[in-house]
């Protein structure tokens, strides 16, 4: 299964009928061993004799991480086990890797393609704990790998005592200006708002070299302070002085294994996209039927990568659908938070065998 995995990751050619096979062996593998999701998907009467494609898989609400263990192997063997920030109720959702290989095989991949592009290594700035500090953070072991496999030795990270350390992120940008050599700077998006004022109490702003490029996540997670897209780009550009195409915003969450990326800011909402592994609907949460396109849905994820978990997440974002991507619109409210609610109570319901 895995080295099936990394073969498919790393090929150039991938079919929609490719997807759709892998997509329904993993779901054969999932249902037998994963008895929570079987459960739920026996209630739904979808079995693998009835699912026929990967838009027929049973959508997992992505809350049911934080009641149960999803896994199909043995959760207390897991190599890794990422965690949420357990932001709602203080519960932390919970995704077990029995093996990082393929979480770290479709992070690599797809990072290159969509952040490095041409470039090998670029010297980088982080803004966000170590993996030591946040070791079940996924992102935090995202951003270990990105420095590891893409970042020059001159690489550092710029948060200290749970501060960013606004002298060395100085000290780092002007010496960039200095040499000419291209900076990347990457961090979660509250972060950077944290920079912004920072650096507007010393009258600061740079000019970063040519290549240079910025790299943001993760939105303003209910942070005292927000602002809106178009505010936060531009203040990313006059403050660094990297134009708003090479600001390149990575949506990802702890339950998937794979990651969508957009190709700049230049436009807001940006269309996001992924790698050839994962795919997306935009759904009515009550019907669970796809909207029309150019609707306002909730995103549906089917992500190969998730190979032990469930690939098929349903999450609480609202997103439109493009013919080349997804508009992500924000969380869900009203109806939709509604629809996503019942469906973390059917699962709840199902996964203990009642109705």
């Amino acid at each position: 299964m895995i080295n099936d995995l990394v073969k498919i990751i790393g090929s150039e050619t991938f079919s929609n009928e490719d997807f759709d096979a892998f997509a329904l062996k993993l779901f054969r593998y999932q249902y037998t061993n994963n008895k929570p999701f079987q459960r739920y998907c026996m209630q739904k009467g979808k079995t693998p004799r009835t699912v026929k494609t990967w838009k027929e898989i049973p959508p997992v609400p992505i809350n049911a991480f934080k009641e149960l263990p999803l896994s199909s192997s043995n959760p207390e063997e897991a190599e890794r086990v990422f965690m949420t920030s357990g932001t709602t109720k203080g519960i932390k959702g919970k995704h077990y890797h029995p093996t990082v290989e393929v979480f770290d095989v479709s992070m690599k991949t797809s990072f290159k393609q969509y952040f490095m592009k041409e470039a090998g290594r670029i010297r980088m700035g982080i803004l966000f704990p170590t993996e030591k500090e946040l070791p079940n953070s996924s992102l935090a072991h995202y951003l270990a790998m990105v420095l590891k496999e893409f970042g020059t030795d001159k690489s550092v990270y710029l948060i200290q005592d749970q501060s960013v350390a606004i002298e060395l992120l100085i000290q780092e940008l002007e010496d960039a200006e200095k040499t000419g050599e291209p900076y990347a700077l990457l961090g979660a998006t509250f972060s950077f708002v944290h920079v912004f004022d920072e650096l507007e109490k010393r009258n600061k702003s740079f000019s970063l070299p040519a290549g240079s490029r910025i790299f943001d996540t993760g939105g303003f997670k209910n942070q005292s302070k927000e602002m809106g897209l178009d505010e936060f780009y531009d203040r990313l550009s006059s403050t660094f002085g990297v134009g708003r195409e090479e600001c390149i915003n990575m949506y990802g969450m702890t339950e998937l294994s794979t990651q969508f990326y957009d190709h700049g800011n230049v436009e807001v909402p940006s269309v996001k996209s992924g790698p050839h592994w994962i795919r997306t609907r935009v759904v009515n949460p009550l019907t669970g039927e796809d909207v029309p396109p150019g609707e306002k849905g909730v995103l549906v994820h089917c992500d190969l990568a998730n190979f032990n978990s469930v690939t098929t997440i349903l999450t609480e974002d609202l997103g439109v659908e493009t013919y080349n991507g997804f508009l992500l619109l924000g969380r869900v409210q009203g109806t939709e938070a509604k629809g996503c609610s019942l469906a973390v109570e059917e699962f709840i319901r199902a996964s203990k065998g009642t109705r």
